[in-house]
């Protein structure tokens, strides 16, 4: 068990352990002055409104000029976001971020025009001039998406106050993210030697999974009744936040809010009912495995915080190092290429930053910008579930950087759908790997119990979780009452049909989940977890069971990052998310873990 009751502040940490932003902007000195060459370009790009018709070489220039000043401001933002992720006491780092945010509102209303003014021009005309002027040909699909979207774009007034309103809009995000990540404290847990056991975001994973079932309990309790005393306040952030999805719904003329998030990426809805109904189908899987693992554990009764206690004596120790030789070996299929890339990314040109210090927001995230190189955040602990966070933030990284080197800025960019394929896709090949080679019966159970958490929460949690945002989002654009109370009832209720009497658990604490998930801020984000694991799983298998190209296949999928259409560039990989096929397929992997696991267990 790592000793994370004692963290070091930011200051303490070795520098190998951190990623490397000076490789952005050497100094925040060095930043400040990109923000001010940003904000004197913006009056260059503002006067290309009623420009653009001019002609094939005005239209180039343009493009030129906002890919250049864009890749700029993402470099701003990634340099800002990630100072402050990594200490969000700082508030030196904190005034950045929100620096940051206005200016990117700012670029955001200086190009608001092009959308509105390109579909004034005519896009057959448009197409006209990329026949005529071949530097215009990589703007193709951008006007094949514009023409699905263009019932969708609405005037340059009102793009241009759409595009300023995401300042002030992502206040509700910047205020849960302080009280998440600064302000909001946890009583300790106890552990039944009568040790007090620091509960924090960095640890809370590491505590709910410990051997000792009280440290178990106290910290899942004692983290649920953190979010429950500040119930009214994060109810009030998440129902503004949904209040403004709808807002931007009636804006862009979208029938619903699930409309407006999945068509306006090009994903039909009804990819997102296949996935709520296959999800609800196999409950049962998920039944079983809770009786299965109550049994197990010899309990009478199993809790909510007994989900994920291990099932062995001792979880594998798992050094960095050794982490990032065996996702090496694993993804060795994709090439050499991609393992040297990787490889040079952990352990010399510093894209992870592993560190568990005071002060570091939860969870795990990969970043970056057109023309930097990746960043991943998250907090080490030398187990099996560390390894398999960090194979899952690099596919996210590997993703960026092939599609950073390959396509203009206007298509280096692609959206959650595609991208929790290629997370997923790497820790499916590193799973199976270490399957076949570390055939000793304690570390198969404890990879069964690292996918099954995995499993939990792409396939259990985050379903459930969209289920309660469409219901939210449902009752808002309906004018319905939103509070604290409602959303704790509605989220117990949905945990209640998913557990099936199988699992015991609190329904205040239970339902404050909604409460513990920063995701939510993005509308209909977590419905990407399950047809990502999905996806993942099936493009793992072709490359696995040796299909023809299927690597090279996997690669180019990588490469064309947003130049194709979501579906399409998965079915370019090899799968069809369109259809609720790869979901069942995942479920019948799902149920073939529980099979193994009671066969393991005798």
């Amino acid at each position: 068990m790592t000793d994370l009751s004692n963290f070091p502040e930011r200051s303490q940490v070795p520098p190998e352990q951190t990623w490397n932003l000076e490789s952005i902007f050497p100094t925040p000195a060095d930043w400040e002055t990109a923000c001010s060459m940003l904000e004197g370009e913006l009056p260059s790009l503002a006067a290309y409104q009623g420009r653009l018709s001019e002609g094939a070489a005005t239209l180039l220039a343009f493009l030129e000029l906002y890919q250049r000043s864009a890749a700029i401001m993402d470099r701003i933002f990634t340099y800002a976001f990630n100072a402050y992720s990594v200490d969000t006491s700082d508030s030196d780092a904190a005034a950045r971020v929100g620096q940051a945010r206005s200016l990117f509102a700012q670029h955001a209303a200086a190009v608001a025009f092009v959308n509105p003014e390109l579909v004034s021009i005519g896009l057959e005309r448009l197409r006209q001039w990329i026949q005529s002027a071949p530097e215009l040909a990589f703007l193709g699909h951008y006007l094949d998406r514009l023409e699905t979207l263009q019932e969708h774009v609405a005037s340059d007034e009102v793009e241009q106050l759409l595009a300023l309103v995401t300042d002030p809009f992502s206040s509700p995000t910047s205020i849960y993210s302080m009280l998440n990540n600064a302000d909001l404290t946890f009583k300790p847990a106890t552990s039944a030697r009568g040790e007090s056991l620091e509960v924090g975001q960095t640890t809370i994973d590491d505590l709910t999974s410990h051997p000792d079932r009280l440290v178990r309990r106290t910290a899942w309790e004692n983290y649920a009744d953190g979010y429950l005393a500040f119930k009214n306040t994060l109810a009030a952030t998440l129902i503004a936040s949904v209040k403004q999805d709808v807002f931007n719904m009636r804006a862009r003329r979208y029938p619903t809010t699930l409309h407006a998030s999945l068509q306006a990426n090009f994903i039909p809805v009804e990819v997102f009912h296949n996935l709520v109904a296959v999800f609800q189908q196999n409950l049962p899987t998920w039944q079983r495995y809770w009786r299965l693992r109550r049994k197990a554990l010899g309990f009478d009764r199993l809790h909510v915080w007994d989900v994920e206690a291990p099932l062995t004596g001792g979880k594998p120790s798992v050094t960095y190092q050794q982490a990032v030789d065996w996702i090496c070996e694993g993804m060795a299929p994709l090439g050499e290429e991609y393992v040297a890339a990787l490889r040079r990314g952990c352990l010399e040109e510093r894209w992870v930053d592993r560190a568990c210090n005071k002060g570091k927001r939860q969870g795990a995230y990969s970043s970056g910008a057109y023309g930097t190189r990746p960043f991943i955040l998250m907090s080490y602990v030398d187990d099996l579930f560390s390894l398999s966070t960090l194979a899952h933030e690099l596919g996210h990284s590997l993703h960026s950087y092939y599609s950073r080197a390959t396509q203009p800025y206007l298509y280096s960019r692609y959206g959650l759908f595609v991208a929790e394929v290629a997370s997923n896709f790497n820790q499916a090949m590193v799973r199976d790997y270490l399957f076949r080679t570390r055939p000793e019966r304690e570390f198969q159970i404890a990879l069964i119990e690292e996918a099954m958490s995995n499993y939990h929460r792409y396939f259990f949690l985050m379903p459930t979780l969209a289920r309660f945002e469409l219901e939210m989002h449902q009752r808002a654009e309906r004018g319905a009452a939103l509070s604290a109370a409602g959303m704790v009832e509605l989220m117990a209720d949905l945990f209640s049909e998913g557990y099936g009497g199988e699992v015991d658990f609190d329904r205040q604490r239970v339902g404050i989940t909604w409460a513990e998930f920063g995701h939510l801020y993005q509308g209909y984000y977590v419905y990407q977890y399950g047809t990502g694991i999905s996806g993942a799983h099936a493009l793992a298998r072709r490359v696995l069971d040796g299909v023809p190209e299927a690597a090279e296949s996997y690669l180019d999928f990588l490469k064309a990052g947003g130049s194709l259409y979501p579906l399409d560039a998965l079915r370019l990989a090899g799968v069809d998310l369109s259809s609720p096929e790869p979901v069942q397929v995942a479920f019948a992997n799902l149920a073939s873990f529980v099979d193994k696991l009671e066969e393991l267990l005798g």
